[in-house]
C-alpha cells in the first residue's frame, strides 16, 4: 500500500471512530501537537480543545453516520469529500436547542499527517447545513 493510500485509510478510519463516538481511538490517531483549524465558536485550536468539542457534540447528536463521496491523498495531506447525517436529540449545542429531527450537510475536511499520525486539520467546515427539515437555525452565520 503506498502512502496515499495509508494516509487515505487512516482519515477513513479517523472518521468512523467519529461517527461512533470513540474518544479513545481519536487519541490514538491525533497527534500529540495536533492543530485544528475548523474552530467552533471558544473551542481551543490544540488536541484538547478538539477532543473537548468532540465530546460535546456527542453528547447533543446521535446516530451520526458519514458517507464518504470522494479522497484524495498527496503526499503528506488528505481531503475527505462525506455526507454527515446526524441527529440533534440530546442536548443544546452552540446555542441551539435539540428538535430531535435529522439534519444533512456536505463537509470538505483536509488532514495533514505525520509520522502515521493526524497532525493538522487545515481545512474549513461549511457556514451552512441542511437544518430547513428540523427548523434549527445556525449559530454562526
Amino acid at each position: 500500500m503506498s502512502t496515499a493510500e495509508e494516509n487515505k485509510a487512516l482519515v477513513r478510519r479517523f472518521l468512523e471512530a467519529h461517527t461512533m463516538g470513540d474518544l479513545d481511538a481519536l487519541k490514538v490517531m491525533l497527534a500529540p501537537d495536533f492543530v485544528n483549524h475548523n474552530l467552533l465558536p471558544g473551542q481551543r485550536p490544540d488536541l484538547e480543545g478538539y477532543l473537548q468539542s468532540f465530546t460535546q457534540y456527542h453528547a447533543a447528536f446521535s446516530d451520526t453516520r458519514y458517507v464518504i463521496e470522494k479522497q484524495v491523498a498527496e503526499r503528506d495531506e488528505v481531503m475527505t469529500i462525506f455526507t454527515v447525517r446526524s441527529t440533534h436529540d440530546r442536548a443544546t449545542w452552540q446555542g441551539l436547542e435539540p428538535v430531535g429531527q435529522e439534519f444533512q450537510a456536505l463537509l470538505f475536511l483536509f488532514h495533514r499527517l505525520v509520522g502515521g499520525k493526524i497532525a493538522e486539520e487545515p481545512g474549513e467546515r461549511p457556514r451552512r447545513a441542511d437544518t430547513a427539515a428540523s427548523g434549527a437555525r445556525d449559530a454562526r452565520a
